[in-house]
């Protein structure tokens, strides 16, 4: 019997992962978006259509722990200081957007024939956006850190955070006699404030320093283990208490989000919310009755385009009420007009306090599904707008997020003179060591320096390279390979690329290397120390310039020769070994 179940958990394994790959391709390649082609996936290898998985609701329970993680991560993105920053936008634009299109959309429903308690129960959750959707296709398009980003993310930071009061609402007037010695709401609100109080001392005074304790041990795969650890106990707490799991993870990733482990952490945590980011979509998939979506597909159609044009219509006029320019106001609209992933938990919670028939979510989940299908176009459509003027011209001046325009890997003796020369002059700088001790004493110094292996390409990008227009590896040692070097510029080809070679025999080894310059770290140091031995000799201040000058011409003259070779024994006649002067 174990066997059998092993086998069948394997097969399941292979076949829904096979299947995900396939229509994610496909719907990639036609540019319709991952998550439909998770959902179309999942619909048809499940019961309703082929049949070969089954058992949708046991494999939904491992995949929600994905959307926990897209919750940690985004509560990475924010730090404190930054959420205070955008605390108008979150509880202005944000609450007014989900309660302006929750009722718009209950009244709608209402008219469609359904009872007060369904369509309420209905409306409320279709108010929210697709964050699993919408932060990629921003974050591809470079829209992320621009103002209209910003509002947007800020809304579906808010969408997110909604959750709690959504679920005690919809469990606040459940009919299921099961359901009535649950907490009431108050009491959860109650819950939910001391849960939040306490990740944020955890975070503050066990969680910081137990990744100091990780990052001193250099161990890449305990630090794996720390950080899901970190997520799934968070996520733990909350369900004891009844609340929303997502929440807490939230709160956890908020409370490392100013740590300097947060790219560590997020570079570590991102593939395994792809996976079970991806495996939610495709339980939801499996879970769709597609037979009752075949005997009223006039009504699914007719549904999703009133919802699409119900929260365009909302949004574009909360962004005006807000002095958005129309474009941004319209492309706003646009880009959110569709169900987002929670509100298929908030269905099956409708569902299970027999508040709406099963019939009825899986018709509402189909709209969902075919209203994600449409955000691909709609964001295509926002980019017309964006082409305008008028936007180009506000999304660049407005204020924008902490995103670098320079990275430094590495905060040694190095490091620190040229990130200075580049604050110096107003360049945004990330800066990434190893070195905990090092990160520890910068920090008293008033330098925020982030911890992680930054020859990593998903380190390097979690850091915001793919926004950046340098980076400078400025390592100890002999520590940068060429291969290294070809997938950094494949991976962020607008970067120019510095590099500190530790000799020549460091930079012999990088030619050929997708490099823009190259320095050996002791040249200069070591040429002012001859200028100034010269002029301790009394040496002419002219013939000191001259000297310079030629030690210069011919140590190029001599290692071009010896990258050329690949030699370093190369133009040896060039050395100076005897005076120069007449």
């Amino acid at each position: 019997m174990h066997e059998a179940e092993s086998f069948s958990l394997l097969r399941d394994g292979a076949i829904l992962l096979g299947s995900g790959l396939l229509f994610v391709l496909l719907f990639r390649r036609l540019g319709l978006g991952a998550t439909l082609g998770y959902l179309v996936a999942g619909a048809v290898v499940g019961p309703h259509v082929l049949g070969l998985v089954g058992d949708a609701e046991s494999k939904m329970g491992i995949a929600e722990l994905g959307i926990t993680l897209l919750l940690f991560i985004v509560g990475l993105e924010l730090n404190p200081s930054r959420l205070w920053r955008m605390k108008h936008e979150i509880f202005g634009l944000g609450l007014l957007q989900v309660v302006a299109c929750g009722l718009a959309i209950t009244a709608v429903i209402l008219a469609a024939g359904f009872s007060p308690a369904a369509a309420f129960a209905l409306g409320l959750p279709l108010a929210l956006s697709s964050t699993a959707q919408v932060l990629p296709m921003l974050q591809s398009s470079g829209r992320m850190r621009t103002p209209f980003g910003e509002r947007t993310f800020a809304i579906l930071l808010f969408q997110d955070l909604s959750i709690v009061p959504l679920i005690t609402i919809i469990a606040a007037m459940s009919r299921n006699p099961a359901d009535a010695h649950a907490p009431p709401g108050w009491l959860l609100g109650l819950y939910t404030i001391a849960a939040v109080v306490g990740l944020v001392l955890a975070g503050r005074f066990i969680l910081r320093p137990f990744f100091r304790l990780i990052g001193n041990l250099g161990e890449r795969e305990m630090f794996i283990f720390a950080a899901l650890f970190t997520v799934i106990a968070s996520a733990a707490i909350m369900e004891m208490l009844g609340l929303s799991t997502a929440l807490g993870a939230f709160i956890a990733g908020v409370m490392l989000a100013d740590s300097p482990y947060r790219h560590e952490l997020e570079a570590d945590v991102e593939p395994f919310r792809s996976i079970l980011l991806g495996l939610f979509f495709l339980a939801i998939g499996m879970m769709l009755d597609l037979q009752a979506i075949a005997d009223r597909p006039l009504f699914v159609i007719a549904m999703a385009a009133a919802l699409i044009l119900t929260k365009a219509t909302v949004i574009f006029a909360i962004g005006m009420a807000f002095r958005m320019p129309w474009r941004g106001a319209l492309a706003l609209g646009l880009l959110l007009s569709q169900g987002g992933e929670f509100g298929f938990v908030l269905f099956a919670q409708a569902q299970s306090g027999l508040l709406v028939a099963p019939e009825a979510a899986s018709l509402f989940g189909a709209i969902i599904t075919l209203s994600m299908a449409t955000t691909p176009f709609l964001m295509s459509a926002t980019r017309r707008f964006r082409a305008q003027p008028i936007a180009k011209h506000q999304e660049r001046d407005g204020p924008t997020t902490d995103g670098a325009n320079a990275l430094i890997v590495g905060y040694g003796r190095f490091g620190q003179t040229v990130a200075q020369m580049l604050i110096a002059e107003g360049v945004p700088v990330t800066l990434i060591d190893r070195d905990i001790e090092m990160i520890d004493i910068a920090e008293e110094f008033g330098a925020k320096v982030y911890y992680g292996d930054g020859t990593r390409l998903d380190l390097l990008r979690q850091a915001g390279a793919s926004e950046a227009e340098l980076i400078l590896f400025c390592l100890d040692g002999d520590q940068i390979e060429p291969d290294t070097l070809e997938g950094v510029h494949a991976a962020f080809p607008n970067a120019a690329i510095f590099v500190r070679a530790y000799d020549r025999r460091a930079v012999i080894k990088l030619r050929g290397a997708p490099v823009d310059y190259v320095v050996r770290e002791v040249l200069e140091s070591a040429v002012s120390m001859g200028r100034r031995a010269l002029s301790a000799l009394n040496v002419d201040p002219t013939q000191i310039d001259r000297t310079e000058q030629l030690y210069r011409a011919r140590d190029k003259e001599r290692l071009h020769a010896q990258v050329e070779a690949g030699d370093l024994r190369a133009a040896t006649d060039r050395i100076i070994t005897q005076p120069t002067r007449g």
